[in-house]
C-alpha cells in the first residue's frame, strides 16, 4: 500500500495537473541506476520533448509550460527520490555517471532514440552532460531558467551551506512546511509560487528518501565557496556541445541572469538566449510566451533534422 506521504504527493500532483488542464498519465519505469523505479508524466501527441526538473522541484512543476507545448509528446521525468521515483539506496560516487545511466535508461524504457529536451537547473546539468557523454542521445535542448554550475553562475548561500556538514542540522532547523517553501521561493525569486506548485514542492520534500538524496546531490555539486571546481561546467566542455540550443534566462534569476546567459551563449556552438522576466523558474510568470519560444526553436530545429519537411512543421500546429 502507498505511504501516507505517497498518497498526499499523489493528491497533490493531481490538483496540480488539473489547475494547468494537463492530462497527462503516470508510467512508471525500472531502473539498475537507482535500484528502484522511475516516474514519467506523459502527455501529447508529436515529436518527443524529455523535460527535467531542478533539484528539490517535482517533474509536475513543469505543468504551467506543459499547457503551452502543444504539438508535443511530453515526457517529464521525476528525477531520483523526486516525486514519485524512488530513491537510490546510496550516494552515487560519480554523479555524472549516475544522472547519465539514469536518463538513457529512462529513455530506453520510453522508447525514447533522441528526444529534445527542457530542462532547469540540475536537470539541464544532467542534459548536458548526457550530451557531452553521449550525444547521439539528445536533440535540441532548451533550458530555461540558469543552468546548475554554468560558468559564471553561483548557488545562493543557504544551499551552499546545505552541502557542508552543517547541513543536516540546519534542515532540522528548518523542516518542510508551507513557510520554508515561501522561503525557498523567495530565495530563487519565484515568489508568489501558483499555490499548487508550491503544494507540490511541499509534498515532494516529504517523501521518503528526499531529505538524503537532496543533500548528497548538494555535497557532490557544492561546497561553501562555490561550486566543485572537478563538477563545474567550463567554456571548453559547452563548446562541444553540437546540439542547438535554446536559453531561457529570467533577469532576476539568482543563480545566474543575463550576464551568465550571454557568457553560455557565447560558449555553446549553436546556442540562441531569451531573456525572461522572472527568477529561477521562469515559465511559472509566463509560461504562454515562454511555451511559443520554445516550440517555435524545436521547430525550426526538426526543420533542420529533417531537411525542412513539411509534416515537422504540421506536427507543432495547435488542433483547432
Amino acid at each position: 500500500m502507498d505511504s501516507e506521504s505517497k498518497r498526499a504527493f499523489k493528491a497533490s500532483q493531481k490538483t496540480t495537473l488539473e489547475r494547468f488542464g494537463v492530462a497527462a498519465r503516470s508510467r512508471f519505469l525500472d531502473t539498475s541506476a537507482i535500484g528502484g523505479r522511475a516516474h514519467v508524466l506523459t502527455t501529447g501527441h508529436g515529436p518527443p520533448v524529455v523535460m527535467l526538473n531542478g533539484i528539490g522541484t517535482p517533474a509536475v512543476m513543469w505543468a504551467p509550460l506543459m499547457a503551452h507545448l502543444r504539438g508535443c509528446e511530453l515526457h517529464a521525468i521525476d528525477l531520483p527520490a523526486h516525486g514519485l521515483t524512488d530513491a537510490c539506496p546510496s550516494q552515487p560516487l560519480d554523479l555524472r555517471a549516475h544522472a547519465v545511466e539514469y536518463l538513457e535508461e529512462v529513455m530506453d524504457g520510453l522508447e525514447l532514440e533522441r528526444p529534445a529536451f527542457v530542462s532547469n537547473s540540475l536537470g539541464s546539468l544532467w542534459a548536458l552532460w548526457l550530451a557531452m557523454d553521449h550525444p547521439q542521445r539528445v536533440g535540441a535542448m532548451a533550458h530555461v531558467g540558469c543552468p546548475a554550475l554554468a560558468p559564471g553562475t553561483s548557488a545562493p548561500i543557504p544551499m551552499r551551506a546545505l552541502s557542508t556538514r552543517l547541513g543536516p542540522l540546519l534542515m532540522r532547523l528548518e523542516p518542510p512546511s508551507p513557510k520554508q517553501v515561501e522561503r525557498l521561493s523567495k530565495m530563487v525569486r519565484q515568489y508568489p509560487l501558483p499555490p499548487e506548485v508550491a503544494a507540490s514542492i511541499l509534498a515532494t520534500e516529504r517523501m521518503p528518501g528526499f531529505e538524503h538524496t537532496f543533500r548528497s546531490y548538494l555535497r557532490a555539486l557544492l561546497r561553501l565557496r562555490g561550486a566543485r571546481p572537478e563538477m563545474a561546467l567550463t567554456e571548453n566542455q559547452l563548446a562541444a556541445v553540437d546540439q542547438p540550443t535554446l536559453l531561457v534566462i529570467g533577469r532576476q534569476d539568482p543563480m545566474g541572469s543575463e550576464r551568465a546567459g550571454q557568457r553560455m551563449k557565447a560558449a555553446l556552438p549553436h546556442a540562441e538566449l531569451r531573456l525572461s522576466e522572472g527568477g529561477h523558474c521562469p515559465w511559472l510568470d509566463d509560461p504562454e510566451q515562454i511555451g511559443d519560444w520554445i516550440r517555435s526553436f524545436l521547430q525550426r530545429s526538426y526543420q533542420r533534422e529533417s531537411g525542412d519537411d513539411p509534416a515537422t512543421d504540421r506536427a507543432f500546429k495547435p488542433a483547432i
